[in-house]
């Protein structure tokens, strides 16, 4: 049996909570601060901090008094929030934890906030090793859990998902926060068309925010715009959800995260994960907003496994990343695990029917999405699948030959190749392969667009082959940026489904170096640079 006291205070909401771990239970108290216009000024979020945070905390321990008596004597640990987050916020939050930890007797759990959002959702579902989607504020990635941390399979290239919502809404003159009011007035909405970027793993919001100001500027009525805005944003995330179950074999996945309480969004993920078979779970709307109840939880789970901090070394970490937590309560489970090869395999826009060595590909239409988003990307990527994959192979990039295509019915007719994925048959030499293709690839204007070991082949009649399959992301470009990226959706992918991923990484930028231009490589440093929190 743990008790524990959370404290979380990372940016808006000032909260506390206690989590006993026999009962399974969590009181929560918060008082969240709220703007009088604009976005989150950081002074004003930690005056707020100051004042609410001793009344949140004691009203939970008044609380815990009627229940379990003397806090000195009930309670096991003082968790909270350590970061990431807006650094006044958080040091009130720290300074106040170290106090009451100092005046209890107990340990101090510093607790990653982002990493609570995920792990509050495997411990309500019970799920042993779901793939991850966090939409919250100033986050939006997509983790598993692999090697002792959670690895970052795919994550917003620019800001976070509820942050991008914001800014359109203050664009329009609402009040934060601004999720919820493009939610309601989507509702009332027709569709219109707005950008759609989906790089691999990754994504980009800064284009489709743009265009969503410019559209409500030129008069379209905004109750149209938040649809287009709601269902692209939404649709993008549950796309790069499926390629992570589709790239690790997953069959589970927990949704994290204050923008996780829109109702499209949830649905959208909800019939993602229906069609696949796979099983979801979203906690309810308390522990999806910002709370103590998640760092109780998760501070818990560290104190049972003895994972706690000195108060010397308990500075907060406003810029802590997912992938920097050394996962001390978790062993075993990795999200990623082999899937054999069938006679029907299903990725994560397509199922290809086998007949002989021929693929018959057909890419699925996505219940999920707008019909006419829907139309308009299966039409386009299966065109582009087949022009890239042609012109891959004339360059000399092995590749399956196209026999048949039909963009409209997105429907093409391959070449069957390889006897398995790279993902299940990784090694250096496959790996190269693949550095050795992509430069090639690059050097004749054009990007694959999703190079995951799921999109590669080996083995076959031709012994010691490594194909690229699966073009349908891949587009022309002379932009150094674009092919930076290339090698950022890669990297990313091996890093979240290999054991030795730094051994292969070095062996995969020294084949393109050897092969490309080493500008992407210098370029990729700098993408990598811009990952939330870095």
């Amino acid at each position: 049996m743990t008790r524990v006291l959370g404290i979380e205070g990372t940016a808006w909401c000032a909260s506390a909570a206690l989590f006993d771990s026999e009962m399974d239970t969590v009181s929560i108290e918060s008082d969240a601060y709220q703007p009088d216009s604009g976005g989150i000024h950081p002074r004003e979020a930690a005056e707020h901090m100051r004042e609410a945070i001793p009344t949140v905390v004691e009203t939970v321990l008044d609380e815990g008094r009627e229940t379990y008596g003397d806090p000195s004597e009930a309670l096991d640990a003082v968790a909270f929030s350590r970061g990431p987050g807006i650094g006044p916020c958080l040091r009130i939050v720290g300074t106040a934890a170290r106090a009451l930890s100092g005046s209890l007797d107990v340990p101090l759990v510093g607790v990653n906030h982002m990493v609570a959002h995920l792990e509050i959702g495997r411990h309500r579902s019970g799920f042993d090793s779901p793939v991850c989607l966090n939409a919250s504020g100033a986050n939006a990635h997509v983790l598993g859990y692999r090697n002792g941390r959670y690895r970052v399979l795919g994550e917003t290239m620019d800001t976070g998902v509820g942050n991008a919502l914001d800014k359109f809404t203050r664009h329009v003159g609402w009040t934060h926060p601004g999720g919820p009011k493009v939610e309601a007035h989507a509702r009332e909405g027709e569709y219109v068309e707005l950008p759609y970027v989906v790089k691999g793993m990754d994504f980009s919001f800064s284009g489709i925010m743009s265009a969503a100001k410019a559209a409500y500027d030129d008069g379209v009525p905004v109750e149209d715009v938040c649809c287009g805005l709601q269902e692209n944003v939404f649709a993008m995330l549950t796309e790069v959800s499926e390629r992570a179950l589709s790239l690790t074999g997953a069959e589970e996945l927990v949704l994290g995260g204050g923008v996780a309480q829109n109702d499209r969004l949830r649905s959208m993920l909800e019939s993602m994960c229906e069609e696949r078979g796979a099983d979801f779970y979203a906690p309810e709307p308390r522990f999806l907003r910002d709370n103590a109840g998640m760092i109780a939880v998760l501070g818990a789970k560290m104190y049972e496994a003895g994972d706690t901090v000195d108060i010397g070394d308990s500075r907060v970490l406003p810029n802590f990343r997912p992938d920097e937590v050394a996962v001390t309560w978790r062993s075993g489970e990795a999200v990623a695990e082999p899937v054999a090869d069938d006679d029907r395999q299903q990725g994560a826009e397509a199922v290809v029917d086998l007949d002989g060595r021929r693929a018959h590909k057909q890419r699925l239409s996505k219940p999920y999405r707008h019909p006419e988003l829907d139309a308009a990307l299966r039409t386009r990527r299966t065109r582009s699948e087949a022009r890239l994959t042609s012109e891959a192979r004339r360059l000399g990039v092995p590749t399956p030959v196209v026999f048949d295509v039909d963009p409209t019915e997105g429907r093409l007719v391959f070449e069957y190749v390889g006897d398995a994925d790279l993902r299940d048959d990784l090694d250096e030499s496959g790996v190269r392969d693949v550095g050795h293709h992509l430069a090639r690839c690059h050097e004749a204007g054009f990007v694959h667009g999703d190079p995951t070991p799921r999109n590669a082949r080996v083995g076959g009649e031709d012994g010691d082959r490594t194909y690229l399959i699966d073009f349908g992301l891949g587009y022309y470009t002379d932009d150094i940026e674009d092919y930076a990226m290339d090698l950022h959706v890669f990297e990313g992918a091996l890093s979240g489904t290999a054991d030795d991923a730094p051994e292969l990484l070095e062996a995969f930028e020294d084949a393109y170096r050897e092969a490309g231009d080493a500008r992407a490589v210098e370029q990729l440093r700098e993408i990598e640079g811009r990952g939330r929190y870095q």
